[in-house]
């Protein structure tokens, strides 16, 4: 169990202060220091075809996402070393990528290797814009944009993603709300007894029941494992992954069908926005089942809740009846959007069952303060055993 007991003393004398630190992610914040330590997803694989070109932001910064001819994507700087216009409206050319202005071209490094209207055809050192690291993964392209050499391509990676007969789907959701809110939400097992109820009762919410679970929290190598224990055949287990990565299962799609890894991001775009990625593991048992998982993604996978806030909370209107997928996300948007773009956690008042959430603030809290004073934080790593169990005690139900 984590305790107080074993957190490092606050970094910052003003609670309110320290409140703040969490949802502060741009360039030269502390927490934007700490978040730029990780691989994070940024961008979905199928939005990105050969020899095209996003413009994308992340942590408060523009870059430009590209995919070579070969198939391999890049991930450069926003703008040309030139006269600074932005990179991703020129055109991709092989592995590299060419200025729409004057012609001057990049590789995947950053490196400028042509300037077509210099006569000194040599290109200076200097002449480089930013060049990141990029690892696709189960339909996700990450990247890491800190500084050195990027970290193994570990942590973010599941065992229930890469099991035999598993079939994976990605979706990718943009909310204008900070990142933070979602982090919390993963660990508050509490909301699940009430939010997967708004709207209608979909099998999420009848599964879990509205039952008042017990909570315990354990730090491990990677994150926190959260238990909230409803009765002796209702204990849910999630896995909790630093930084910013919750690991949960959830019923299948349709009655009978087995249940569903749930693996979601929530990546800072700036302070105010945030982008939702989530991966969602199935091993069907039958060729119907897989047909009708992939069906209902097909149909459905498209849902962005930030699209339809006055719907959702001038209507109280949801998705359709048949979208499980965007119910659970429609549920969530409304209680983590309904905080305000930024929560104002100096109105809040907390309980004994936001130990999640306190637990939660203090292990960054702790991090922060490695990070001010110059120390090294905690090497998190991948979990040696990351199955979830897939609750047939919830089954049962």
């Amino acid at each position: 169990m984590t305790t107080s007991s074993s957190i490092l003393p606050p970094i910052s004398s003003s609670l309110s202060a320290q409140k703040k630190l969490l949802t502060q992610t741009t360039p030269g914040t502390e927490m934007g220091r700490l978040l730029r330590m990780f691989w994070h997803p940024i961008a979905l694989s199928k939005s990105l075809a050969n020899g095209k070109t996003l413009l994308i932001t992340v942590l408060g910064e523009e870059f430009t996402l590209y995919r070579g001819d070969s198939g391999k994507a890049f991930l450069v700087g926003s703008h040309c070393r030139h006269r600074r216009t932005l990179l991703h409206t020129g055109w991709v050319e092989g592995d590299r990528i060419r200025c729409m202005y004057h012609g001057w071209t990049y590789d995947g490094t950053g490196t400028c290797v042509e300037r077509p209207a210099e006569k000194e055809k040599s290109v200076p050192a200097s002449c480089k814009i930013p060049g990141h690291a990029v690892n696709e993964y189960c339909g996700l392209i990450f990247a890491y944009i800190g500084e050195g050499e990027a970290p193994s391509f570990d942590l973010p990676r599941k065992d229930a993603l890469e099991a035999e007969g598993v079939v994976v789907v990605a979706t990718q959701e943009s909310w204008r709300i900070n990142w933070f809110q979602q982090i919390e939400n993963s660990l508050d097992a509490t909301h699940v007894s009430f939010v997967h109820r708004a709207l209608r009762v979909a099998s999420f919410g009848e599964a879990v029941t509205n039952a008042i679970p017990d909570l315990s929290y354990e730090e491990t190598e990677a994150g926190i494992e959260q238990t909230a224990r409803r009765a002796d055949n209702n204990v849910r287990k999630s896995n909790w992954t630093f930084p910013n990565n919750n690991h949960v299962v959830v019923p299948g799609l349709f009655p009978g069908d087995p249940w569903i890894d749930f693996v979601i991001w929530m990546v800072p775009a700036d302070d105010e926005r945030a982008t939702r990625f989530t991966l969602y593991a199935f091993k069907p048992e039958t060729d119907e089942q897989k047909s009708n998982f992939l069906g209902q993604f097909e149909k459905y996978g498209q849902y962005n809740a930030d699209e339809h806030y006055d719907e959702l909370f001038h209507h109280r209107k949801g998705p359709d009846e048949a979208d499980v997928i965007g119910l659970i996300s429609a549920q969530d948007y409304i209680a983590q959007r309904g905080q305000g773009v930024i929560a104002d956690r100096d109105q809040e008042m907390l309980g004994k069952s936001d130990l999640g959430v306190m637990t939660l603030r203090r292990l960054f809290w702790r991090e922060l303060e490695a990070i001010r004073n110059g120390t090294p934080t905690k090497k998190w790593r991948k979990r040696t055993v990351d199955v979830l169990p897939k609750q047939p005690g919830l089954d049962a139900k």
